[in-house]
């Protein structure tokens, strides 16, 4: 079952401001796209490492429209995939064949173990309790399952406008809370293309339950 069924205390729900800030973002398109290439290195690096996920649960955790969700059902018809997200408008955009679901990453309304695979491309940084965040994405992980989490490097900070409450990170620091509850961990400087060197803005963390 993926939703679940005992009670969980509740940290802090995320500020009107940032519900509100999401939910007007759903009609900036250039920006939150609702497609996005295949062949752009954040979606491969989450097919490779997830491998075939037909039969497989799988969750997107900020997944906006859907954008990397679709790419994965494309590619894997028989797996089950969930999009989560904040922000109502963002879902509404999400294709029929991926599950949507709205709330906070920092108290996901899913079974522990409910997922074989989960990923969160770009929205960690919203989390504000990013332990609290961290901690629920690995809880709904199977042990055995896989995490991939990509986001920005703390270094580049000031490369982009960026809203009060975002926060970009070090290696080790994610590094650290994933080993909290993951038994393998590793990251490493990654690129929008795989034929472009790294730029240092993105990292992404790969993690085994």
């Amino acid at each position: 079952m993926f939703w679940r069924r005992y009670p969980k205390p509740t940290p802090a729900v995320p500020s009107k401001e940032i519900i509100q800030h999401f939910n007007d973002a759903a009609s900036d398109d250039e920006n939150f796209p609702a497609t996005i290439d295949p062949r752009i290195y954040h979606v491969k690096l989450i097919l490779e490492y997830f491998g075939d996920l037909n039969g497989k649960r799988i969750l997107d955790v900020g997944c906006g429209k859907g954008r990397f969700a679709r790419v994965l059902a494309e590619n894997n018809r028989g797996a089950s995939i969930v999009g989560f997200d904040l922000a109502q408008t963002m879902l509404r955009h999400v294709p029929p064949e991926i599950m949507a679901c709205a709330g906070s990453m920092t108290a996901l309304p899913f079974s522990t173990a409910a997922f074989d695979c989960a990923y969160a491309t770009e929205s960690l940084e919203h989390a504000v309790e990013i332990d609290t965040a961290v901690a629920e994405i690995c809880r709904v992980v199977r042990p055995g399952g896989r995490i991939v989490i990509i986001d920005k490097n703390a270094r580049q900070w000031g490369r982009l406008k960026t809203p009060a409450w975002e926060k970009w990170f070090n290696r080790k620091e994610l590094e650290k809370l994933l080993e909290r509850h993951c038994a393998q961990v590793s990251s490493r400087p990654i690129s929008y293309w795989e034929d472009v060197a790294p730029d240092g803005l993105f990292l992404a963390w790969m993690a085994e339950r």
